[in-house]
């Protein structure tokens, strides 16, 4: 069913207040991840034909590229999606309940001014002042004349990125409170399109890089485009008008920026690990191969756990239905590590090998996967505490709690920078995938500790023993796709000189162990009793109501 085809609530009628917890939660995270995973097969696409254009440590293409791509994304992250959905789509869904649509769509046009001036304004500056902030950024380049003005030019052209985004992420907001979400589950597709169809011509490593940057400009206005037409045929109003901070726009500005830091933190600590990186060529490309891979278990569960959980919160708190906010908190829980364990074992057990079945071809080397596997290996026993950030956010964000995250932000922000810049210079470049994995494992604790003395939460005896069990099927499934990697040579003989779709035998190879990895967990789990049948068949099933709208963040 397209986003236009599902009804709207009458105007001024509050939207549906949703199933129990029996099963709209995981059902509604089940729908987003299927319409995420779209876009990160086709993210993983892009990056595949990117690194084989540019290369990695041996020009300066695919790190000036990288570091445009980075330093946007940051930006895109910290304002565009995370805080400002958090705290922009329960103050529409609230008017919207309490006021009707034409007050709900007043309050989104307002805020739609406001965000879209302030980061025009941010844009520009940082276009100009950006030979300076690059200085900063990235000092490792200065010994390179040529790689610094690629990246300075390179991330000039990507900076109107992210008014696009700021402008896409507040209509797709709007549509996510009407319960709305596939436009906002599928427009990333649009970029990554954008960007293939603009690289895959490109022979030279410099003019690709150029090809992707201005890609990135013109997806974003797309982007920006079909969320708009999705507002307007879901009869939403909202309207381009002079920014104005009324009473409200300033409430939502008071609750974003606390939120930007809370909602960020991952982000902003590669964003300091990638500052350290620029001392060594070919590390930032490095870097993105490995985020491409563990970012995609963390949008599929971590983004969509949160992105169910939220309203489900709200409603629970606002009931004070004590007892419906614990189930939905446990089964977020179990549900989120049943999905990102497995997939954390498989980073940990085979990181190279899957780097290098994948990546290697063209300008990216065997040398540039070996670094990037390390580099992965780091960051694959860090995921289930980035998973877990997004599942214990939104506890704190459902009370308007937006501080007490950002504190703990603020901590694992100057943890990351002390013990980056300490294992950086003595274990060498794998130590700043380590730092961030240490401190957003702090973060979690410090989330953990608060929730269980407040009395706000704490998992069951039931979940507590559904985790262990969950634990050993991820512990067995781990030391079964580290034999295979060690035997790799082995499994890839049977088909040495095949050729399907374009894929050799390491291509093959890799994505033959992957889905026995995934049948094999599965049938670990239920040996395990980490999940039975009946519990995934009632947890998929179609709840009487309507699926909450979830509240939005495709980091």
């Amino acid at each position: 069913m397209s986003a236009a085809s599902v009804p709207s609530p009458p105007q001024g009628e509050p939207p549906s207040a949703g199933p129990k917890a029996g099963g709209g939660l995981i059902r509604a995270s089940m729908v987003f991840s299927g319409l995420t995973l779209l876009s990160r097969f086709l993210g993983l696409a892009r990056d595949l034909v990117i690194t084989a254009r540019m290369g990695a440590s041996q020009t300066i293409a695919a790190d000036a590229f990288f570091t445009a791509q980075a330093f946007s994304n940051l930006f895109r992250r910290v304002f565009a999606e995370g805080a400002f959905a958090a705290a922009f789509v329960p103050a529409y869904s609230r008017k919207l309940a309490a006021d009707g649509a034409p007050e709900a769509d007043k309050l989104a046009s307002d805020a739609l001014a406001v965000m879209a001036v302030a980061t025009v304004f941010l844009t520009i500056l940082a276009q100009l002042a950006m030979p300076w902030i690059m200085l900063v950024y990235s000092p490792g380049y200065i010994d390179d004349p040529d790689k610094f003005r690629l990246a300075v030019i390179l991330t000039q052209i990507t900076m109107p990125y992210l008014p696009c985004m700021v402008i896409a992420a507040l209509l797709a907001g709007v549509l996510t409170a009407r319960g709305r979400f596939i436009i906002y589950g599928v427009y990333p597709v649009v970029l990554n399109i954008g960007v293939l169809a603009a690289v895959l011509p490109q022979s030279d490593p410099v003019q690709a890089a150029y090809a992707a940057s201005w890609a990135t400009i013109v997806s974003g206005i797309a982007q920006a485009g079909l969320c708009a037409w999705g507002v307007r045929r879901a009869g939403a109003r909202i309207r381009f008008v002079l920014p104005q901070l009324t009473p409200e726009v300033r409430r939502l500005i008071r609750l974003t920026i606390p939120g930007a830091v809370a909602s960020s933190a991952v982000q902003v600590n590669i964003f300091i690990s990638t500052m350290l990186a620029s001392h060594v060529a070919g590390l930032r490309v490095w870097m993105s191969v490995a985020d491409r891979f563990y970012q995609l278990p963390l949008s599929l569960v971590g983004t969509a756990i949160g992105v169910a959980l939220l309203p489900q919160l709200s409603r629970a708190f606002a009931q004070d239905d004590r007892p419906e906010g614990q189930a939905v908190m446990d089964q977020a829980l179990v549900f989120g590590l049943a999905l990102c364990l497995p997939a954390a074992a498989a980073l940990v057990a085979m990181p190279v090998y899957l780097v290098d079945g994948l990546f290697t071809r063209g300008q990216f080397l065997a040398e540039d996967a070996r670094a990037a596997g390390l580099i992965l290996l780091q960051y694959g026993w860090g995921l289930p505490a980035f998973v877990l950030v997004k599942i214990l956010q939104p506890a704190f964000f459902a009370r308007q709690d937006t501080r007490t995250p950002m504190v703990f932000s603020l901590v694992s922000v100057a943890v990351n920078i002390a013990l980056g810049v300490a294992l950086f210079h003595t274990i060498g470049f794998t130590g700043l995938a380590a730092a961030t994995s240490i401190a957003t494992w702090i973060t979690v604790a410090q989330m953990a500790f608060t929730l269980h003395r407040r009395g706000a939460y704490l998992p069951s005896a039931a979940a507590w023993s559904r985790i262990a069990r969950i634990v050993a099927a991820s512990l067995a499934l781990g030391a079964l796709l580290a034999l295979a990697a060690h035997f790799r040579a082995v499994l890839e003989a049977p088909l040495a000189g095949l050729s399907l779709l374009g894929l050799g035998a390491k291509e093959l190879t890799v994505l033959a162990v992957c889905l026995a990895g995934a049948a094999t967990y599965i049938g670990l789990l239920l040996l395990f009793g980490g999940m039975s049948l009946a519990e995934v068949r009632a947890a998929l099933r179609r709840p009487a109501g309507p699926a909450p709208p979830p509240e939005a963040d495709l980091s």
